[in-house]
């Protein structure tokens, strides 16, 4: 391999979605203030309250608890018997109390 093409691999090596120092990916803070202007409005005003929402939780919660809070609130909505494999476990039960907490400060602050 030529020294240019190792210069070049290197580049795309580190070429990904962007990511904030706490781990959450710029996708991730955007699914997640659209859905907050969903549910609250579609203004300007609104979109950084909800982005100060995202920015507190990002603060408080690490991106893999939250990416597991989010996959299992999309488990739990879907019907059959995996499905209530989710429903039924403690400790993600207990990691939604936790999210549902750090989520009411965070409005608290925010809104």
């Amino acid at each position: 391999m030529t020294r240019s093409a190792v210069f070049i691999a290197a580049l795309l090596a580190g070429i990904g979605p962007a990511r904030a120092e706490d781990g959450y990916p710029t996708t991730a803070r955007v699914d997640y203030v659209l859905g907050c202007m969903a549910a609250n409005g579609q203004t300007q005003e609104m979109m950084r309250k909800c982005a100060c929402s995202i920015d507190e939780i990002a603060g408080h919660l690490p991106y893999d608890k939250y990416v597991a809070v989010e996959t299992a609130r999309v488990m739990q909505d879907m019907p059959g018997e995996r499905a209530s494999v989710m429903r039924g476990a403690a400790w993600l039960k207990d990691l939604q109390e936790e999210f549902r907490q750090i989520q009411v400060a965070a409005d608290l602050k925010c809104f």
